[in-house]
C-alpha cells in the first residue's frame, strides 16, 4: 500500500486492513473531534460543495486534505450515502487512491464475500491474517459489549459514554492496544460506581449526531440513552466467528427494514419509554421516518441537524417537551 494510514468513510471489514499492517482512519471522528469541525465544513463550501449536501460528506472531504499522510480511501459506494460517491471523485482529483466497498442491498452472502476478498487483494492478506486480525479484535469488542451492558442492564454508564466507547469501534481509534486500556480504565472506575437516577430510558436510532451535546442535555432533564442503535452496530454485537456473516448481520448498510428487526428487539429488552429518531438534514435517510413512525409503537421525537453545533434553542424546547411528555 502507498501509506499505511488508511481512511474509512463508514464502518468497513477493518480486520483487512490491520491485517495488513496498516492504520484505519475513520474520518467521521477525526472531522467530529476535530477542534473546529464547523471550520471545515466551511472549508468544503468554499472549495466548492454545495450548502446543501451534507455536512459530514464535507467534513470528511476537508479532513482528508488536511491529512495528507491518508493518501488511500476505502469508501463504501453502498449501503452508506450515495454523496460519497462524488466525495471519491473529488479526492481521487487531488490523488487520493479510492478503494470502493460496496454492501449489497439484500444482504446476499456471496455478493459480500466477494466484496471483502476483493479488499483482501487490494491489501495483499488471506484469511489467516484477516481472521487472526478478527480475533485479537474481538477482545476489545466484548469490553465495549459489557460497557452497553452495564449501560440498560445496571444504569452504570451515561448515554455519552456508551455512544462514544461504541462509535470508536469503527476504527479502535487507529490503535487497538491504547483503546483496549481506555476501555479497560472505563471499567474499571465502574466498579463500585452507583445507578444512574435519571428515570427516562431513551433509544437513539439513526447515524450519530453532529450536535456534541444531546445526551448531556437529556441527562439534565431526568431523561438518558439507553441504547444507542447504529453506534452498537459499529461493535458488531454478534457471537459468530464468520467474518462474512458477522458484516451481513451488521445492520447499518442494509434497508430500514431489516434495521427495524434490531430496533424492536432491542428497544423492548432494554424497555425504553420513548424513541430519539436522528436525521441529517440532506440525506435520503429522513424518508425512511415514515416507516419508523409505522413500525415502532413507542413515542417518537424526529430531531434533525445540519453542521456541527450544539442544540439550539428551537431543538431544546422540543427536547423538553417530548421529555415531559414521557414523564
Amino acid at each position: 500500500m502507498k501509506s499505511r494510514r488508511v481512511g474509512i468513510t463508514t464502518t468497513v471489514p477493518v480486520e483487512v486492513i490491520y491485517a495488513a499492517g496498516c492504520i484505519p482512519v475513520d474520518l467521521n471522528n477525526v472531522f467530529i473531534t476535530d477542534p473546529n469541525p464547523g471550520g471545515l465544513v466551511e472549508e468544503a463550501e468554499l472549495a466548492g460543495y454545495p450548502r446543501n449536501v451534507c455536512a459530514w460528506i464535507k467534513g470528511l472531504y476537508s479532513t482528508a486534505l488536511r491529512h495528507r499522510d491518508i493518501r488511500t480511501l476505502v469508501a463504501v459506494t453502498q449501503g452508506d450515502c450515495s454523496n460519497t460517491h462524488a466525495l471519491m471523485e473529488t479526492l481521487e482529483l487531488i490523488g487520493v487512491e479510492v478503494i470502493p466497498f460496496a454492501y449489497p442491498f439484500d444482504r446476499d452472502r456471496d455478493l459480500l464475500a466477494l466484496q471483502i476478498e476483493k479488499l483482501m487483494d487490494r491489501f495483499g492478506v488471506d484469511w489467516a491474517a484477516v481472521n487472526g486480525a478478527r480475533e485479537r479484535l474481538d477482545q476489545i469488542r466484548r469490553k465495549v459489549w459489557e460497557i452497553d451492558r452495564l449501560t440498560w442492564q445496571e444504569n452504570l454508564v451515561s448515554g455519552w459514554d456508551n455512544h462514544l466507547y461504541q462509535v470508536n469501534c469503527s476504527d479502535f481509534k487507529g490503535d487497538p492496544d491504547a483503546f483496549e486500556r481506555e476501555v479497560d480504565e472505563f471499567l474499571a472506575r465502574l466498579k463500585g460506581a452507583g445507578p444512574r437516577r435519571e428515570k427516562i430510558r431513551l433509544a437513539y436510532i439513526g447515524v450519530p449526531p453532529i450536535m456534541d451535546d444531546l445526551y448531556d442535555y437529556l441527562e439534565e432533564r431526568g431523561a438518558r440513552v439507553v441504547y444507542n442503535e447504529t453506534q452498537r452496530q459499529f461493535t458488531l454485537p454478534f457471537e459468530t466467528e464468520d467474518l462474512v456473516e458477522r458484516y451481513r448481520l451488521y445492520s447499518y448498510p442494509y434497508g430500514i427494514f431489516y434495521r427495524l428487526e434490531d430496533i424492536v428487539r432491542e428497544v423492548e429488552r432494554r424497555r425504553v419509554h420513548g424513541v430519539i429518531h436522528y436525521a441529517q438534514s440532506f440525506c435520503f435517510r429522513q424518508i425512511e421516518d415514515l416507516i419508523v413512525r409505522q413500525r415502532l409503537r413507542l413515542p417518537i421525537l424526529t430531531l434533525e441537524g445540519d453542521k456541527p453545533n450544539r442544540l439550539d434553542a428551537r431543538t431544546r424546547m422540543r427536547l423538553d417537551a417530548f421529555i415531559e411528555m414521557l414523564q
